[in-house]
Parts: C-alpha cells; sequence; structure tokens
C-alpha cells in the first residue's frame, strides 16, 4: 500500500522518504503536485498528502480540493468539444485547455473506418502526452498494441463527480487492500453494472435501468463525501438495495 505524509505548497521532498526502486534503472515517476527543480530538488505544488509507491517508483501528491491536473497515461472521462480535420478537440474538465485526440487514435481506425463523433460525445482516453507549453493529446488505444483495451466512446449510462482522491482508489488494482474500498464489489453482487473511472475526476455507469444506474452513482459519491469505511459501506449498500 502506499505511504502517504502531509505536504505544503513550496516544501521540498526530503531524499530519504523518495521511493527506492528494485531495478536501479528504473526511473522515479513524479505525478501531479510535483516539481523537479535541477539538479536533484524535488518540490511540492500543491498541499496535500504525499504519496508514494515503492512497486512502481512513483510519487505524487494526492489533493482532493484542487483541480484535476492531466498527467502521461492517466485514463480520463472527455467530452468531444468539436472536431476539425485531422481532430477531435475534447474538454476534460472546465478549467484546462482542450485536449487533442487523433481521429485514428482508435482501435483498427482507418480514414473510411474512423468512428464519427458529434459535440457532445463521452469518450474513455488515455492521455498520452501533458505539459504546460501544449494542449493535451489523448489516445483511445493502446499505441503499442493498436487495442481499445476498454476504451473509445460510452453510450448510454450517466456520468458521476467523484473527488480526485475516489477516483484514484477506483483505479487500483486491489480496491479493498489498497484503497479501502468495497462499495462496488458489494453492489456486483446484486446489481449487473459497467462502469469507467477517469482520474479527473468522473465515473461513468451504465446498468439495467436508471434505478440501478442512479444506485451505483449514489453509493459512489456518498462514499466518497462521507468518507465510508469498509462496514459503513456494505450497511450503506444494502439500505440502497431495498430501494428498488
Amino acid at each position: 500500500m502506499a505511504a502517504q505524509t502531509l505536504v505544503l505548497p513550496g516544501e521540498a521532498i526530503p531524499s530519504d522518504i523518495l521511493p527506492i526502486p528494485s531495478n536501479p534503472s528504473l526511473a522515479l515517476k513524479l505525478g501531479p503536485g510535483l516539481r523537479h527543480v535541477p539538479p536533484s530538488t524535488i518540490t511540492s505544488v500543491l498541499a496535500g498528502s504525499l504519496c508514494i509507491d515503492q512497486k512502481k517508483n512513483s510519487i505524487w501528491v494526492e489533493n482532493n480540493s484542487g483541480r484535476y491536473i492531466p498527467q502521461p497515461n492517466d485514463l480520463v472521462l472527455a467530452i468531444v468539444h468539436h472536431s476539425s480535420t485531422d481532430w477531435y478537440h475534447c474538454a476534460i474538465t472546465p478549467h484546462t485547455t482542450l485536449a487533442q485526440l487523433p481521429q485514428l487514435a482508435f482501435e483498427g481506425a482507418t480514414k473510411k473506418t474512423r468512428p464519427q463523433l458529434n459535440s457532445g460525445s463521452l469518450i474513455y482516453a488515455r492521455v498520452l502526452s501533458a505539459s504546460k507549453h501544449t494542449d493535451p493529446e489523448l489516445a483511445c488505444c493502446n499505441p503499442s498494441t493498436g487495442k481499445s483495451e476498454g476504451m473509445g466512446e460510452l453510450k448510454g449510462g450517466m456520468v458521476f463527480d467523484v473527488s480526485l482522491g475516489m477516483a484514484r482508489r477506483l483505479l487500483l488494482a486491489r480496491q479493498r487492500e489498497e484503497g479501502g474500498l468495497v462499495v462496488l464489489e458489494e453492489i456486483a453482487e446484486k446489481v449487473a453494472f459497467e462502469v469507467a473511472v477517469g482520474r479527473n475526476g468522473k465515473v461513468w455507469v451504465k446498468s439495467g435501468g436508471v434505478k440501478e444506474t442512479l444506485l451505483v452513482g449514489r453509493a459512489l459519491q456518498e462514499t466518497d463525501r462521507e468518507g465510508l469505511g469498509v462496514e459503513e459501506q456494505g450497511r450503506l449498500v444494502k439500505k440502497l438495495l431495498r430501494g428498488i
């Protein structure tokens, strides 16, 4: 599980708490909220919890109240704003510049078979590149394999807002052990649904009906808002299931 400590803007991160990779050639990955000051200083640019993942040799600042800043490899939910000759221009958040999505960045896409997305279409994509000097670039397929891996246009369903911290926890491979989350696991025992979690604090949910979709979204938001523990999440799900 990732270790955490509190940091303030401008605070230098002590070198003795940085992750030590098992492979010396593995580069340290700086996530949101941190800046590298040459030659070897790392400082925080946000107030929040400093999260360190030894296994992935990564470090970042978790700040639930801050706005999302696109980072390479992040999965995000985005809305198509408009299109141009070769690009879809997509909104990730109301506060960031539009991201660019190549119209051929989909599994099996060619000029003849590329998806025809309209303004307002919802997509699940990965951030390929992002910096303060350029607009973020997205892709709806793995550039190495060309496979969609669950990315692409999302049809139907509903989108729910959660905190950035909750989004990160939902994206963990082991939600119960690493993130203290069982809410989706508990619901899945009784209700079939699909979810797509964006690191930008958006969760898409699709189930068999409106009531079931709303139940999943409400359970996620209440767990997030109230900071519910594992047992409390179980009780919440049982209460919500009685209503459908």
